[in-house]
């Protein structure tokens, strides 16, 4: 088995040591996730969709870091500071994983690592090759 840890960058990681996704072989795991933007600003405050759909995105180009598509992801969990906007989460989600159908959960918590944070996401993703990927539905 071979392990291998990426950072997004973010200065936490390394003064905390932590990474932002680890792949275990083909098994793709990626840490809660919120908006925060290089500059430490906090994308989208106020705006549910916008910091999923920018959260998303983010992730998705993690896993192609690691040779992995939305195809390969099996489960996304969010976590919510306000359950009422959940659905705007969930068209961001839609968006990109609507046709793959991952497992997807949202739960409920009070706050974030800052109050303009409304979600963190993570993300689990399997890559399979595209043989195996083609079983019943």
């Amino acid at each position: 088995m071979s392990r291998i840890n990426y950072s997004s960058g973010a200065p936490l990681e390394e003064k905390v040591g932590y990474s932002r996704m680890v792949q275990i072989d083909n098994l793709i795991m990626i840490g809660g996730t919120t908006s925060v933007q290089a500059d430490g600003s906090v994308y989208g405050e106020g705006d549910p969709y916008e910091q999923a759909k920018f959260i998303f995105e983010k992730q998705v180009k993690l896993l192609e870091k690691a040779g992995a598509k939305p195809a390969d992801v099996v489960k996304i969990m969010v976590y919510a500071t306000h359950m009422s906007n959940c659905g705007e989460i969930s068209r961001a989600y839609s968006e990109i994983f609507k046709e793959f159908r991952p497992l997807f959960t949202a739960v409920g918590t009070p706050e974030l690592n800052r109050p303009s944070q409304l979600c963190e996401i993570e993300m689990t993703a399997i890559i399979i090759s595209s043989k195996e990927s083609e079983g019943a539905k």
